[in-house]
């Protein structure tokens, strides 16, 4: 009986110890690109570019419903797989350092219209020459995260079936997720996206840049990518506690 009871309180010493070793971190940014990518369509579709421009500035364009699902899913859900805890974003958001911080490569006087933000988060370029950010973050948010994550997805067209002016076209829905430690060192970063099952059409070999016709393969797509990113960002993250 001593045996078992000693072996209990061990378990739960243990137990209790891991749960308040469990490190923290804090989402700085959240948003979704509203300038639909036309790379992948291949060389001289460049005229896209003023039937994007006009696209993202349509009011009937409204993401807003999709970053929201995509928000939801990722804090309540898909948060689930890290080895650490997410830390509630008030205390992102309502960060007095946080509202006045200017990032570098700020959008806010040219093309801030490209990002459709979630909530009062900003815009915060991270990545390639990104640094800047990156440590700034993880500096701001020592005292209360052991690193900084940044989240944002966006959105591309790729060729379907057919060819010519027959052809039909897919969204292709991408979301990138990177975490920092508190030095700014990256710890993980990977991309996932999913085609739409819904396609868009090509009339006169031109695709339709319709608010109507985009939004729904837009919402396809994340869908899509959304239906086993619990499973694929288990994957990736199994061994970044480690690191933070």
């Amino acid at each position: 009986m001593k045996k078992i009871t000693t072996f209990c309180i061990v378990v739960l010493l243990t137990t209790s110890f891991a749960i308040a070793q469990k490190k923290k971190v804090a989402v700085v940014t959240f948003y979704a690109n509203k300038m639909v990518e036309f790379n992948e369509l291949g060389g001289g579709f460049d005229f896209l570019l003023q039937d994007i421009l006009q696209l993202r500035d349509d009011p009937n364009f409204n993401l807003t419903p999709i970053l929201t699902k995509y928000h939801d899913n990722f804090f309540n859900d898909y948060s689930k797989e890290f080895p650490f805890d997410l830390i509630p974003e008030s205390k992102v958001l309502e960060s007095a350092d946080y509202q006045k911080f200017t990032p570098k490569y700020d959008v806010k006087n040219y093309d801030a219209a490209n990002y459709l933000m979630y909530g009062n988060y900003k815009y915060i370029y991270e990545g390639f020459i990104g640094q800047a950010n990156e440590v700034a973050m993880a500096k701001m948010f020592a005292d209360k995260a052991d690193g900084v994550m940044f989240v944002y997805i966006n959105f591309a067209f790729e060729k379907g079936f057919g060819v010519g002016s027959t052809m039909t076209i897919k969204m292709r829905a991408t979301t990138r997720v990177a975490l920092y430690n508190k030095t700014g060192e990256k710890v993980f970063a990977f991309s996932e996206s999913e085609r739409s099952k819904k396609t868009g059409v090509m009339v006169g070999g031109v695709p339709v840049v319709k608010p109507e016709k985009i939004l729904p393969m837009c919402e396809s797509a994340l869908e899509e990518l959304m239906g086993d990113l619990r499973k694929r960002i288990a994957k990736v993250v199994k061994k970044s506690a480690m690191k933070l």
